[in-house]
């Protein structure tokens, strides 16, 4: 027989230390609401791509899935929290490593300027972490393992923790009035102790080895960490400004699910919608400060006082004089000779009323790259059509691209009214390339046939066609009389750009300004175009 105090005194330290008894952990590294899981399930079901991934890393390295969703919430929150280590399952403790060092780097902060608050920007940085982060996988492979034997061995003596209660509670329902109990109960309350003991010896050990392990870890694990940042970081910038050059506003890819916007972006990297990107971002920076020079000197700003005839701007003094019936001669004789003192204003007038048509040659010499840039001429143009595109979204007209190339292949049209293009339309447009020879009477019967119908259905007149191209084409006498009747009644403007060529005497003939674009490289060499459209 065995005194139950005396159990309950040894069994001391392990009472309340069982399974039921130890606070919950966690396998989340970083904080997040229900809001945020929302969030990542969403994602979560919609990116292949990343369910690809997790499954690809779980098959060689455990809990790899929880550490994907915890890249995502900390590249997607507005202010990631890391949870304190003690809080976090032992066999979570690498992930844990690797999100504080994520949350520490700097590379980190300049990706999150392009994530925070985007859920798909934020898987598309985790996917462009993909190789960086199973190298890291692997070099930390060692201190995987030991966190997961620590996580065992603190599991086996949580159990045998419980199993010092189980026994000695065994052994309090046996307790007889003078308070012991029999000695084969004491025995297996002393067996459970002895095995607890040896538990937490071999629990201790393994954290200890797993803290070795992470420690010798860590250094690797920053460094690679910085790096898959700075990586995934630059492709998010390079997204972005694909984007922006193509003129594809935050709103319309919100609206899109993950794969569909995924897609789109590596359509813009790849083929020739990829080299455009940089022209289009240079034709569109260098045509918006054109636009905001037009209004240097808004139409109406006085700038001093002249002589003229224009009585609705005549200074005070001489409106007065016609409160004066005997001055009223006087001021009729300055009207009449243009001697009436009025102020002098300063502006460009925008002459164009009607849309701009944008001609774009696609001819097989179009492929051609300039020297060492690499820049086509079918790049050149179309970045020019995109450019001509915002100015006429910008001063609210229509605007029309014509893919044109040789007399067999029928012109391919793209209207956008407004100014306004569909993702689609903006992609096909320039993707679009026919071959071939040049022709420039089927683009430019197309172009007028447009500007009769919007003539005869609203009125509108004073366009501007802006014909892009490298070659050469003959025209008929006939068609050219037919063209300029057409010029003249709906009065609309012809510009010609001479793509690395000089100018021949059909487009000087068809145009009312020509120029050469020398350079590809330079699109200022048309800048004054942006001013006068």
């Amino acid at each position: 027989m065995g005194k139950l105090k005396d159990l309950v005194s040894r069994a001391g330290r392990w009472l309340g230390l069982g399974a039921a008894a130890a606070p919950a952990l966690h396998t989340a590294t970083i904080e997040a609401d229900r809001f945020d899981e929302i969030e990542w399930r969403e994602v979560h079901d919609q990116a292949p791509a990343l369910r690809d991934l997790i499954d690809d890393l779980l098959d060689r390295y455990d809990y790899t899935g929880d550490l994907i969703r915890d890249m995502w919430t900390a590249a997607y929150k507005a202010a990631p929290e890391l949870r304190p280590r003690e809080q976090m399952e032992p066999s979570r403790l690498v992930n844990h490593q690797v999100m504080e060092a994520m949350l520490d780097a700097p590379e980190f902060a300049e990706l999150r300027k392009e994530t925070a608050g985007d859920s798909y920007a934020a898987a598309m940085a985790v996917l462009a972490q993909a190789e960086p982060l199973r190298r890291m996988l692997e070099r930390t492979k060692e201190a995987r393992q030991a966190t997961q034997h620590a996580a065992e061995a603190a599991e086996q003596a949580a159990q045998a923790a419980a199993a010092v209660q189980a026994a000695l509670q065994e052994a309090a329902e046996q307790e007889d009035a003078k308070g012991e109990v029999p000695a084969t109960a004491a025995a297996t309350v002393q067996q459970a102790i002895d095995a607890a003991e040896a538990a937490e010896q071999e629990a201790e050990q393994a954290a200890a080895q797993a803290q070795a392990a992470l420690d010798h870890s860590g250094p690797s694990t920053r460094t690679a960490v910085r790096a898959a940042a700075a990586q995934a970081a630059e492709q998010a910038r390079e997204e972005t400004a694909l984007m922006t050059a193509w003129g594809i506003e935050p709103g319309q890819t919100a609206r899109m699910d993950f794969e569909t916007r995924r897609q789109l972006a590596e359509r813009l990297r790849g083929g020739r919608l990829g080299q455009f990107a940089q022209l289009i971002g240079r034709f569109r920076q260098m045509a918006r400060g054109e636009r905001a020079r037009k209004v240097e000197h808004a139409v109406g700003e006085l700038v001093g006082v002249t002589l003229g005839d224009d009585i609705s701007r005549a200074i005070p003094s001489e409106v007065a004089s016609l409160g004066v019936p005997a001055l009223r001669p006087v001021f009729a004789a300055k009207v009449a000779e243009g001697r009436l003192m009025t102020y002098e204003t300063r502006g460009e007038q925008i002459t164009g009323q009607g849309a701009i048509i944008a001609l774009i040659d696609t001819s097989s010499s179009m492929t051609n790259t300039y020297e060492a840039t690499g820049i086509t001429r079918e790049a050149w143009a179309k970045a020019a059509g995109l450019a001509l595109l915002d100015q006429a979204r910008a001063s609210r007209r229509d605007f029309a691209g014509i893919v044109f190339s040789h007399e067999n292949a029928p012109p391919k049209v793209f209207e956008f009214p407004g100014g306004r293009a569909s993702v689609e339309q903006l992609l096909e447009f320039g993707e679009t390339f026919l071959g071939g020879g040049t022709s420039f009477t089927r683009p430019l019967d197309e172009a007028a046939e447009l500007l009769e119908r919007a003539y005869n259905a609203e009125g509108t007149a004073r366009a501007d066609i802006v014909m892009v191209t490298d070659g050469e084409a003959k025209v008929s006498e006939e068609w050219m009389r037919t063209w300029q009747e057409r010029k003249a009644r709906l009065d609309f403007r012809t510009f010609g750009l001479a793509i690395a060529t000089t100018p021949g005497p059909v487009l000087e003939a068809l145009a009312d300004n020509v120029r050469m674009v020398a350079d590809l490289a330079d699109v200022t060499q048309v800048a004054d175009l942006f001013r006068v459209i």
